[in-house]
């Protein structure tokens, strides 16, 4: 599995480029301000064509260039953020001129925004590029629609490959949008943010994500669900609250 990253975006956003190492079919995750000209050169010079567009979630810093990226392929939102793509500087004024600065253009609603594949959200999950099977899980709080991602596979050595962290193993992944970080998880204090939801959707996550599951961040470096479950503040707090 073809599994990219980029992080010289505003905020330093994470932008996955994920594709089957057969069919070429990728799918861009996240694409925020400054990260256009990256997966344009990405896609080239790995042979892939796009096919889809992902979003953990609808904040500026995840979705300002998916109009750019996408071109005519579907941009996948989670349902609940499918408001803020008409323009999500909106929920963030005072900053939507950084954007502008970082991207070179100002928002573009992507031609073609849809909400998950409802296939996604149930039993094993759905493809949404040829070859990449993925299980959507909600976990709102940071927004309403935060979602998390998971799936399986190898990841290819490339010099720009996510990287794993140490002492991780197997096979079991998860894009987790800003809904945990290393060390840390989301804002709650944003328009649409419930510190109450993120907390349970936290809970939902050390209950039915398997420790050794790596997770790739919306924001900084990858960890293990095993790793912050044992040293996060956050997630042992979500633990204690759940007996």
């Amino acid at each position: 599995m073809i599994f990219l990253r980029y992080s010289q975006t505003l905020i330093e956003a994470n932008c996955y480029i994920i594709a089957d190492s057969e069919a070429k079919q990728a799918l861009v995750v996240d694409p925020g301000a400054g990260s256009a000209h990256w997966v344009e050169t990405a896609l080239a010079s790995h042979g892939l064509e796009i096919n889809a567009v992902l979003c953990t979630h609808g904040h500026s810093d995840h979705v300002w260039d998916s109009a750019v990226v996408a071109g005519g392929a579907p941009v996948f939102v989670p349902g609940p953020d499918l408001y803020r793509m008409e323009d999500p500087s909106m929920y963030t004024a005072a900053f939507r001129q950084a954007f502008v600065d970082a991207s070179g253009h100002d928002w573009e609603k992507p031609a073609d925004t849809r909400e998950l594949p409802a296939a996604l959200l149930e039993g094993g999950g759905a493809q949404i590029v040829p070859g990449i099977a993925m299980r959507a899980l909600p976990a709102p709080g940071h927004t309403e629609g935060s979602t998390v991602f998971l799936l399986s596979g190898s990841i290819d050595d490339d010099v720009e490959a996510v990287s794993l962290p140490e002492g991780s193993f197997g096979t079991s992944l998860m894009l987790s949008g800003d809904v945990l970080f290393r060390d840390g998880v989301g804002r709650t204090d944003l328009p649409g943010g419930d510190p109450v939801a993120a907390a349970e959707s936290l809970r939902t996550l050390t209950q039915v994500i398997a420790p050794a599951t790596v997770f790739f961040p919306g924001h900084g470096a990858p960890s293990t669900m095993g790793r912050e479950m044992r040293h996060s503040l956050y997630l042992r707090q979500a633990m204690e609250q759940g007996r």
